[in-house]
């Protein structure tokens, strides 16, 4: 009997991961790989926290609102703290920017090369019912002189200067996936050993699909071009699916194929999703695969930045299904320009 098959092995950690993948960031000697680390720790808290919720009494409303002007949950106030508390301690990271916090919060570490954008809990509306919800970060290289406080223009670039950017998806299973410019891979938490597995490595996103992801509810404040190609997926037979966490809704998409849309409408004519926190993750992440992320006229991470909370529409997924998007909507811009 092969004495291996008793005991095969339980595959590639997070850890060692990053540790073999250090010499793609030659410039770093291992501080974004530290910072990663951290990251995946403070996930594994929240994870915890979440799993938990239903028991100690952390689910439900916080009683104030974040600066979006939206209902604070109690474990959006919990996982702001533990990840603004393990970037802080990692010593890696001079400034940080939440969706949860109006302004910047500098860690202290003034020495530090990297500022992190996050949303520590993406999908708040969905917590009390059990439904999926996920973390989405982005890392920058400060360009600051490291010694000082990071200051706005550290915190204002725009997505193509990304170095790393991921999410955290807490659901059947808890995932961290993420990029650092060299390909997408996928970890799987093992709960009994604490510890992220790699499971899905080298993730390629399919270039079509068959799915659909959007709010139909506000199909009313659509506009005539959004609408039409709302009509044209449904023509195609493809399927509806939103959850309403963006994580979970971009997760599948990610994997199976198809798009998921986020567009300008008249009550929000600017969106509603945050550029720095949700689309230039995402959209890094999902070029990454081999997708596209758009606003439906250009590409997302070369929209310019001009404050910390900017919202933007958002087009992502398998890109024949952004570029059918951008054609509809393009015709509706050049119509609208003749009109000026």
């Amino acid at each position: 009997m092969d004495h291996n098959k008793l005991a095969l092995p339980v595959g590639t950690t997070l850890d060692r991961f990053i540790m073999r993948k250090q010499e793609d960031f030659p410039y770093a000697t291992g501080e974004l790989s530290q910072l990663l680390r951290d990251i995946a720790l403070a996930a594994k808290i929240v994870n915890r926290e979440i799993n938990r919720s239903g028991l100690i009494d952390i689910a439900g409303a916080y009683g104030s609102q974040n600066v979006q002007g939206e209902d604070q949950q109690k474990l959006d106030v919990i996982a702001n703290i533990r990840f603004i508390r393990a970037l802080r301690n990692g010593g890696e990271v001079c400034t940080i920017i939440s969706e949860e916090d109006e302004d910047m919060i500098q860690t202290g570490n003034n020495q530090g090369k990297y500022v992190v954008a996050i949303d520590p809990l993406d999908g708040s509306s969905n917590i009390d019912v059990n439904v999926s919800i996920g973390t989405i970060f982005s890392i920058y290289r400060r360009v600051s002189p490291t010694g000082t406080e990071g200051t706005e223009q550290d915190c204002l670039q725009t997505g193509t200067h990304q170095v790393a950017a991921g999410y955290v998806i807490y659901g059947s299973s808890t995932m961290l996936v993420y990029t650092t410019g060299n390909g997408v891979n996928g970890f799987t938490y093992e709960h009994s050993l604490g510890e992220f597995f790699l499971s899905h490595p080298n993730i390629s996103t399919p270039k079509t699909g068959a799915i659909y992801s959007v709010n139909e509810g506000s199909s009313e404040y659509f506009s005539e071009a959004m609408a039409a190609y709302v009509a044209y997926c449904k023509q195609q037979n493809f399927s509806a699916r939103y959850i309403g966490s963006l994580v979970a809704d971009f997760h599948r998409n990610l994997l199976k194929g198809g798009i998921y849309m986020y567009p300008a409408t008249k009550k929000a004519p600017n969106g509603k999703l945050r550029l720095m926190y949700e689309c230039n993750a995402l959209a890094f992440i999902v070029e990454q695969a081999g997708g596209k992320s758009s606003n439906g006229r250009s590409r997302t991470l070369e929209i310019e930045p001009k404050g910390l909370h900017d919202r933007s529409p958002l087009f992502i997924g398998s890109t024949e299904l952004v570029e059918k998007a951008e054609e509809f909507l393009a015709a509706e811009y050049t119509d609208a320009l003749a009109s000026m």
